[in-house]
């Protein structure tokens, strides 16, 4: 399942928006986006029954960060993990510790495919990077993600406000590495949200696309689709920003989905390798995927509940393979 258990196919939900031209000079660099093993964050969840311990996914793999889904409103401007569990004191920070306790990191996700928003409920900017501040401040962190899907980041208002909001996050906190990722077709994704946050100056340090739930894949292989919709973005980055291609590819990333996906895809651990492959070549700043939870095969038929892959692996897999990507 897609991002926190959301049913069906996810479209994507960005929109158009206005344009800013590639410099006729120089392209430009932009600046250094963070590198492994940072890059490489599966994400983890705690919403469902049977989370891994985290430590043992670390040992077997290497992989060091996790993204932690998802932080929501409880209905105003008030984050908390799904919504309904607190910040502090409970089995998301249990997590944190743990996780930190074995060397590793953070990096938490603000958004998903369901649940209440942030970006929605929060009055203005202002407010919304307060929110945003106050996760930071409660655990330290070095990065947060900003998962755009759903009906609520197709409102031009949203993504402004969400824009607007970065921008003095980032401002606040110098040094703080912002991924922002979202759903794209197989030619790469709607270039809106790019496009508006590079005319209002916000640089993202990774934008990442979810490549897959397609719809339309017809048993293709998805490393080819993964690396064809990466291209894409790294072309929408190029233009929005007038980057040159490498520092276009060092601000893309991808975020795939292990296994069988919610459009009945199957990315195999030799799709895995083959993405990884194409991420080394080129630096991206991200590669991660969705999700820790299903890394392990299924005791039988799969049972479509997120709690394996329903593709032949070992346990972790996945896992070892991308933690592999050195930046």
């Amino acid at each position: 399942m897609v991002r926190r258990g959301a049913v069906g196919v996810v479209a994507a939900a960005v929109i158009g928006g206005g344009t800013m031209a590639a410099a006729d000079a120089t392209p430009a660099t932009g600046p250094e986006a963070a590198g492994a093993p940072q890059a490489v964050a599966p994400y983890l969840y705690n919403g469902w029954g049977d989370t891994p311990d985290p430590a043992t996914v670390m040992d077997a793999s290497g992989v060091k960060w996790f993204t932690l889904a998802f932080v929501l409103s409880n209905g105003s401007c008030d984050p908390q993990w799904d919504g309904s569990r607190p910040l502090t004191g409970g089995v998301d920070a249990q997590t944190v510790d743990a996780i930190r306790a074995k060397g590793g990191d953070v990096i938490p996700s603000f958004g998903g495919a369901s649940g209440s928003k942030l970006e929605q409920t929060c009055p203005d900017a202002t407010a919304l990077a307060g929110a945003y501040q106050k996760v930071i401040d409660a655990y330290g962190l070095k990065a947060i993600d900003i998962d755009i899907e759903g009906d609520a980041y197709a409102d031009p208002t949203v993504q402004r406000k969400t824009i607007d909001a970065l921008k003095r996050v980032k401002a606040e906190k110098q040094g703080l590495t912002t991924y922002v990722t979202f759903p794209s077709a197989q030619d790469g994704p709607d270039d809106g949200m790019i496009e508006r946050a590079a005319d209002a100056g916000l640089e993202v340090d990774g934008w990442t696309i979810m490549p897959f739930d397609f719809g339309d894949a017809g048993g293709q292989d998805m490393g080819e689709l993964t690396e064809k919709a990466a291209e894409g973005l790294k072309n929408t980055v190029k233009t929005a920003y007038g980057y040159s291609d490498d520092a276009a590819y060092r601000h893309s990333g991808i975020s795939s989905m292990n296994g069988i996906t919610d459009a009945d895809e199957r990315v195999t651990t030799k799709n895995f390798e083959a993405i990884r492959a194409y991420a080394q070549e080129h630096h991206l700043a991200r590669l991660t995927y969705w999700s820790a939870n299903r890394d392990r095969p299924c005791p039988g038929a799969y049972p479509n509940d997120d709690t394996c892959s329903g593709v032949d692996q070992e346990p972790w897999q996945f896992a070892k393979i991308f933690a592999g990507y050195t930046g």
